[in-house]
């Protein structure tokens, strides 16, 4: 077996990190209706209560946090494989038209979810 070209690599590491992004959206999501169910709940250990929404605030800011630095990284992966996809279309006849349209596909779906999550 062949060793995975460069562009099957990045195009697998697109494909890789808009699913972790996605993830990470509906993380955010589940985290922010626990805080708002904490929140709205009364009666219990008040003590105890505040130490947990308190906890769960600060893993939605977590969770906020990395938000920013992987959508970088998505831009920056796909500007890369772009780049690979403009050479590898330089070896006319040599070229791998299957990794193309792969790498194409993966950065379709980037721009999707970047316009679903905006």
């Amino acid at each position: 077996m062949a060793p995975r070209s460069q562009l099957e690599i990045v195009t697998s590491s697109v494909l890789r990190l808009v699913k972790e992004e996605a993830s990470y959206h509906k993380e955010l999501q589940q985290q922010t209706e626990r805080v708002k169910k904490l929140e709205a709940e009364t009666g219990g250990d008040d003590e105890n209560r505040e130490y947990t929404i308190k906890q769960e605030h600060a893993a939605l800011e977590e969770t906020r946090k990395v938000l920013p630095s992987l959508k970088q990284q998505i831009v920056q992966t796909v500007s890369n494989l772009q780049a690979l996809i403009t050479e590898e279309g330089k070896k006319g006849m040599d070229s791998n038209v299957e990794h193309i349209t792969a790498a194409k596909e993966a950065i379709a779906k980037a721009k999707t979810a970047e316009r679903e999550i905006s």
